[in-house]
């Protein structure tokens, strides 16, 4: 459930309540692919202060698969994660696979990235997996296009997404209401569903997709689609467009963007959630974010003999004890270390960067 505190120049100031714990928004994710981060444990990641994990339906999907996850007890308790849990729908990443997959208005029938299996997964099916997997929130299956592609092409997503959209609250709705009717003393509990705004960068089209999807009634409404190949202008004029549509007294999560400076802007405009992979894909390849806003890369030869610390006002303990030159030294010697240290600089930067964002509203 979330409720609105309140609405500032600056942003959106909100709750959400679950069943694992409440969730101050507004947030950023930390994105746990396969139930966990490269190179940081739990620990690390809840130091930093984060209240919520994504993880992935595709990926949980392939291996172990939902149905082992659920003999666990859940997602949660499989990964010993208490904290809540988003799971996206799968679509992103099944759409990506280009040749390897081929799309019907029943679903997409792909083959694994991990053995060349002949997989299924539609709007049902994604669905079920993540009621299998347990999160506190789950996504409509949806069909992402790029933002750049053809408008024949946005329109086949958009008309497929809304199609979906209205099956898997079908799905939804039948899973709430067998678990109601079972008398189970967790009947009552069951996950937020989210509606997906496609649409590219044609106005009309994300406007259609949004009144439909409202129409429907969801917990959410996320914008997807963006942060994929359009420019920033691009991706905020499409939120200038979308935002205003979307119902005042629910979530909106603005998918696959973590720059800080876009989280500024794109929180001013009404998000109240966020999830990206970027700061940690780029702390892997030595790329460091740092308190005072600035970047390093700490591949560069001038840190060899930089005896510094990596940040002394960084949230992460592991910045403020060790010096640039390690850290310089450990990547190119590729000791996993480095990566822990990186990663958790950069999340930790990002999720602090969040806080103080929600602290101002």
């Amino acid at each position: 459930m979330f409720s609105l505190v309140k609405t500032t120049p600056a942003g959106r100031r909100g709750r959400v309540v679950t069943t694992h714990g409440d969730i101050e928004t507004p947030f950023f994710m930390p994105v746990g692919t396969a139930g966990t981060m490269k190179g940081l444990t739990h620990g690390d990641i809840l130091s930093l202060g984060a209240e919520i994990l994504l993880c992935n339906t595709y990926h949980l999907f392939l291996q172990p698969g939902d149905t082992v996850i659920a003999d666990a007890g859940g997602l949660h308790k499989f990964i010993s994660w208490n904290k809540p849990m988003l799971t996206d729908s799968g679509g992103f990443q099944v759409f990506s696979l280009e040749s390897l997959r081929k799309i019907s208005d029943n679903g997409v029938e792909f083959r694994s990235h991990i053995n060349g299996d002949r997989c299924f997964l539609g709007p049902r099916e994604s669905i079920a997996v993540q009621w299998n997997l347990g999160a506190d929130i789950i996504m409509c299956f949806d069909q992402c296009p790029p933002s750049t592609a053809a408008r024949s092409e946005i329109i086949e997503a958009v008309d497929r997404t809304l199609l979906w959209a209205k099956e898997c609250k079908r799905e939804h709705e039948e899973r709430k209401q067998t678990k109601a009717s079972s008398g189970s003393s967790e009947a009552s509990v069951a996950p937020l569903l989210f509606g997906i705004v496609q649409g590219g960068l044609e106005r009309d089209l994300r406007k259609k997709c949004a009144e439909e999807l409202i129409a429907m009634g969801f917990d959410g409404y996320a914008v997807g689609g963006l942060a994929v190949g359009e420019t920033q202008e691009e991706m905020y004029a499409v939120l200038d467009d979308v935002c205003p549509l979307l119902p005042q007294d629910k979530l909106r999560y603005l998918m696959g963007v973590g720059v800080v400076e876009q989280l500024r802007a794109c929180v001013q405009k009404g998000i109240d959630m966020f999830d990206c992979v970027l700061p940690m894909r780029i702390a892997r390849h030595g790329k460091l974010l740092v308190s005072d806003g600035s970047e390093i890369r700490i591949l560069a030869s001038a840190y060899r003999d930089d005896h510094s610390i990596i940040d002394p006002d960084s949230p992460s303990d592991l910045s403020r004890i060790h010096r640039k030159s390690y850290l310089h030294h450990l990547f190119k010697a590729n000791e996993r270390y480095a990566e822990t240290i990186a990663c958790k600089q950069n999340l930790g930067v990002t999720l602090k960067a969040m806080q103080e964002l929600r602290n101002g509203l």
